[in-house]
């Protein structure tokens, strides 16, 4: 079952993400619950979730940008796709990106991105069979001091 998350998600969320690039779950503070309810209440980002065997197995995050160009069209940007481990190559993160692209369409947007720090070709090709190139745009990153 494919769906946007809902305020009780949070520590299952919380819990797939070790499988992205976490090495720990954050402690409950006021900090965390203030970004999931901001996160939840965003009309314009969607934390889509996976759910199998009664439990969230993939998910992926879609955020919709609002822009001035390309006739005021929005864009869509994807981050945080992730499958926990006991249950990859079932589909269920193409499932997440298919729904974010449902998304991206529903609002108009006339481009889809979305970057990994993965150079695993199993990964990338995974992303090519998605849809997504590597060869329309050059993507940097700027990594911010904490």
């Amino acid at each position: 079952m494919i769906r946007e998350a809902d305020k009780n998600d949070l520590k299952e969320i919380l819990q797939l993400y070790l499988f992205l690039h976490e090495t720990s779950v954050p402690e409950e503070s006021e900090r965390l619950n203030k970004t999931w309810n901001y996160i939840i209440g965003d009309e314009n980002h969607h934390l889509i979730i996976c759910e199998a065997e009664g439990k969230i197995v993939a998910s992926c995050v879609c955020v919709i940008i609002p822009n001035l160009t390309r006739n005021v069209r929005p864009y869509a940007f994807i981050e945080n796709v992730v499958t926990h481990k006991d249950y990859r190559k079932k589909g269920y993160a193409t499932a997440c990106l298919n729904y974010a692209k449902q998304i991206a369409g529903s609002n108009n947007c006339y481009k889809m991105m979305l970057l990994t720090g993965s150079k695993e070709e199993e990964i990338l090709n995974f992303y090519r069979n998605a849809g997504y190139n590597s060869s329309d745009k050059t993507a940097f990153v700027q990594w911010m001091e904490m």
